[in-house]
């Protein structure tokens, strides 16, 4: 296929290119780069914002795209809280932008990169896609309505989409070329690995008190690669007019705080002291996937089923990065 990954210089986007591009599609990358990385896209890379109309149509126009895969996503959930502003302007307004750029252009399929965050405080876990949708900040309201978009585009125009909706997206590329590098980083394992680095004195645990079995928060990670072949089964799964699926992604599996920091610490074999401080506000007691569904109509399954070949992968990257030596 002949694909345009909007996002595709960031952290998902840019192991999802990786993998298109393994699997023989041909991808252009569209990146704004306030976060991304220019230097790691290994493909053609066309530079602009989603709310520019001219940029989108130079970038999807003159080719034969046969879908988009749409990463361009602010994310950072406390951010916007305090400025709902830029996320609403940049994860709905532009991307409608895309989706009618899309239309002017003949592309009529676009896989998007959807969250959990949609769910808010899910009434039980694991959360199916039934589940309903009470997200608490604006980031995960400005998620969800945008696959309300996306499925009155689908009724009103075929625009056929399926939307995936992560979990914790953790870990790099397994032979270290490539990984997770936000400016601020807010991610537990890097984090923790950072610690472990000798980069950070301590990582802060935010509450003990949960009603988990350690007292501490649990997630579910899901390796990054896991993500990318999601994204190419799903290019499969639009082939119905009106098509518009959403999709749970996570392992199916949740790990607490206490087991990710352990799980670092034998990977790396280094102490990494933990600091116990008081609850964030916001922050649900458990939160992991029922994936049941993605197994079934796509045929996926995570090739990393453990958070310690998970940690594995990211300290391989982060260590190369910051110089670590054993």
């Amino acid at each position: 296929m002949q694909l345009l990954v909007t996002g595709g210089a960031g952290y998902v986007g840019g192991h999802a290119v990786r993998a298109l591009l393994d699997a023989g599609h041909e991808v252009v990358v569209f990146d704004n780069l306030v976060y991304g990385h220019a230097e790691t896209v290994p493909c053609e890379l066309v530079v602009g914002e989603l709310a520019d109309r001219a940029a989108l149509d130079r970038a999807l126009g003159g080719r034969r795209l046969d879908a988009v895969l749409h990463f361009a996503a602010y994310a950072y959930v406390g951010e916007s809280v305090t400025e709902p502003a830029k996320y609403w302007r940049n994860n709905v307004a532009a991307g409608i932008e895309l989706l009618d750029a899309m239309r002017a252009n003949g592309v009529n399929r676009i896989v998007f990169s959807s969250t959990c965050a949609t769910y808010g405080y899910p009434d039980r876990v694991p959360v199916t896609e039934d589940e309903p949708k009470k997200p608490e900040s604006p980031y995960g309201e400005s998620k969800l309505t945008f696959e309300r978009v996306l499925a009155s585009y689908a009724r009103a125009y075929d625009l056929r989409s399926v939307s995936l909706r992560y979990f914790n997206a953790a870990g790099a590329r397994p032979d270290g070329t490539l990984g997770e590098d936000h400016e601020p980083e807010t991610h537990l394992i890097p984090l923790v690995l950072q610690v472990a680095a000798g980069r950070a004195p301590s990582i802060k645990v935010f509450g003990t008190d949960y009603p988990t079995p350690d007292g501490t928060c649990i997630r579910d990670y899901i390796h990054v690669d896991d993500l990318a072949s999601a994204h190419i089964l799903a290019l499969d799964a639009m082939d119905e007019p009106g098509a518009c699926k959403a999709f749970n992604l996570g392992t199916g599996r949740g790990y607490s705080v206490r087991e990710i920091v352990e799980a670092c610490r034998r990977v790396t074999g280094r102490e990494i002291p933990v600091e116990e401080v008081e609850r964030r506000p916001g922050d649900p007691a458990a939160l992991y996937a029922d994936n049941s569904l993605i197994r079934r109509e796509l045929g996926w399954s995570p090739w990393y089923d453990d958070a310690e070949s998970i940690v594995t992968t990211a300290w391989r990257w982060h260590a190369r990065q910051w110089g670590v030596t054993s």
